[in-house]
């Protein structure tokens, strides 16, 4: 299964590569890769599709990876990354810098940069608010989110109503999502933040499991619940803070694709996560490839299109299991 999804993230990369309003043959990609005749082609792959096809990499591993952390700590298959309210802080921390004017002493990090230190502020109030006698109450925790979620998306709304058009367009372009960032240095801390984040999240794949059974089960079974706890809600929310801070708001990938991977491989995390990641990363290249080529040369949000085919293949999936349990 792995296998497979390896080979399917190779056949997306290389459409990704490919398509676009310049078309570029997929024989030819290597050959202007090592070819340095400073040609167009060359200063498409190297400054635009190359950044974009690892920042989808990223983001989708990521999104992917922290849903489905997540879901096995609350044991609740609708919990997804922005449920917590991450992606609401970030927004707001984005359209605090814009009506600021951080962008004109950060330049092109201001927007990250805010949108990571909002993220940050709602991890730390959520962990402040939950923290009772050392221990992190799952559903206080969940409902803590979901209402600072709604409160920043009202701040944002309050924002956005007294900003001025050029401020305004910054947060819209920002919040639908878009994989556009060029700068190789946001790029490459996003890869290295997301294949951390894999590696330090397999250190708890089998006490995942065991929280799987429940909490007194997995006590039982010798695992030190609270730290496991706190542990993995830190890694994911960093995976999921970083990604919204560099790409903006690019929702369902973090609560279908987990979905769709634990129908198909089981709910062994071992396998789980590094299957989610892979599969979140094929999801976001192909949702973002088809932003891309649908209505060229304009180019469509990728948070529209993951939004839109999300929805639609979630609602799928809980119609088919609706229907085989109406059969049993």
């Amino acid at each position: 299964m792995i296998a497979v999804l390896f080979l399917a993230l190779a056949g997306v990369s290389l459409l990704s590569l490919c398509t676009g309003a310049a078309a570029i043959p997929p024989g030819r990609i290597l050959t202007i890769l090592f070819t340095d005749d400073g040609s167009t082609f060359r200063s498409i792959l190297v400054d635009i599709r190359i950044p974009r096809l690892i920042l989808g990499f990223s983001v989708g591993g990521a999104l992917s990876l922290a849903g489905v952390i997540l879901q096995g700590t609350f044991r609740n298959n609708l919990v997804e990354p922005y449920t917590l309210g991450i992606s609401g802080g970030a927004a707001l921390g984005v359209s605090v810098a814009a009506i600021m004017g951080l962008g004109h002493m950060l330049g092109v990090y201001a927007q990250p940069a805010a949108g990571f230190a909002g993220s940050l502020l709602v991890i730390l109030f959520l962990y402040l608010m939950n923290a009772s006698r050392g221990a992190l109450k799952a559903p206080s925790l969940l409902l803590t989110g979901v209402m600072v979620s709604f409160i920043s998306s009202s701040f944002v709304l309050l924002i956005m109503s007294i900003s001025r058009t050029e401020q305004l367009h910054d947060i819209l372009f920002w919040i639908i999502g878009s994989l556009g960032e060029a700068d190789w240095i946001l790029v490459k801390f996003s890869l290295f933040v997301t294949l951390s984040g894999l590696a330090v999240s397999y250190l708890f794949c089998v006490d995942l499991n065991a929280l799987a059974l429940g909490e007194d089960e997995a006590l039982h079974l010798g695992v030190n619940v609270e730290r496991t706890k706190q542990s993995v809600l830190v890694v994911a929310s960093l995976l999921a803070g970083v990604s919204v801070s560099i790409s903006g708001v690019i929702g369902f990938v973090g609560l279908v694709v987990p979905h769709f991977v634990r129908m198909w491989v089981g709910v062994d995390h071992r396998i789980v996560m590094i299957a989610s990641f892979l599969s979140g990363a094929i999801f976001l290249i192909l949702c973002d490839t088809a932003a891309k080529t649908l209505v060229m040369p304009m180019e469509l949000p990728v948070g529209v299109i993951t939004g839109i085919l999300g929805g639609i293949l979630f609602i799928y999936a809980l119609t088919k299991k609706e229907l085989s349990l109406g059969r049993q």
